[in-house]
């Protein structure tokens, strides 16, 4: 399996990425899997100028000549696309956004109505074969009101991808942390196996890898007497 992550952390030491690490390790347990990670923050990614050129050339490419293409290439021969980044007001973070934007070159003009009603670009490149992961990890200690922005635009953007939403992700920079968030990291890299063995985590996989490392009163007295 070719599997293509995109890392949108713009830190080279980051706690969603550490998460992913981990995932990767047990969905790679066998070393079977071709797996390209692309640390998006280095590449040269212009924002999208809304052109449509790509839409008259009809190539699956994009007319500004940058890093872009060369991830569009890479994931129409993906079988698995993971998108790992932390949460960025309420979304992804800006330089991931406009990987994102300029998918654009996939599709085309034409629209047409999805089995659940919503209106959608008729598809140019045949990614049938590609599934889509998505790991994002917050500041924050819990769900409400956070990750549900998110959530939605994922719902939209990837129609029937997985998500992990992991709360207090900075604990994983914490020293006194180490067991929980080791504990975690164990947690992920075990649900790299179960995705590796089905192509899917199951409900109850997920919901274990969103529970808070330690309850939100600890976390917010941590963050709030640590300044």
């Amino acid at each position: 399996m070719k599997v293509l992550v995109l890392n949108g952390s713009p830190k080279k030491k980051s706690d969603t990425f550490r998460m992913t690490e981990a995932f990767l390790e047990g969905l790679n347990r066998n070393q079977d899997h071709d797996i390209e990670v692309v640390n998006v923050i280095e590449k040269n990614i212009s924002a999208c100028k809304g052109c449509f050129s790509c839409w008259m050339a009809g190539d699956g490419h994009c007319v500004i000549n940058d890093d872009q293409n060369h991830i569009l290439d890479s994931m129409c021969e993906s079988d698995l696309v993971i998108w790992s980044f932390p949460l960025y007001c309420y979304s992804m973070p800006s330089h991931l956004k406009a990987v994102l934007d300029r998918t654009i070159p996939l599709v085309q003009k034409n629209m047409t109505t999805s089995e659940d009603g919503t209106i959608r670009h008729e598809a140019l490149a045949d990614l049938s074969h590609m599934n889509t992961f998505v790991i994002s990890g917050c500041g924050f200690p819990d769900f409400e009101g956070n990750f549900e922005p998110l959530r939605e635009m994922i719902r939209h953007c990837f129609c029937s991808s997985q998500m992990v939403c992991v709360p207090e992700a900075p604990l994983f920079n914490i020293l006194e942390a180490a067991s929980v968030a080791d504990s975690l990291l164990e947690k992920f890299k075990k649900a790299g196996e179960e995705f590796s063995a089905n192509m899917k985590l199951s409900d109850k996989t997920i919901a274990e890898l969103e529970i808070p490392m330690i309850p939100k009163e600890n976390y917010l007295r941590g963050v709030n007497t640590n300044q």
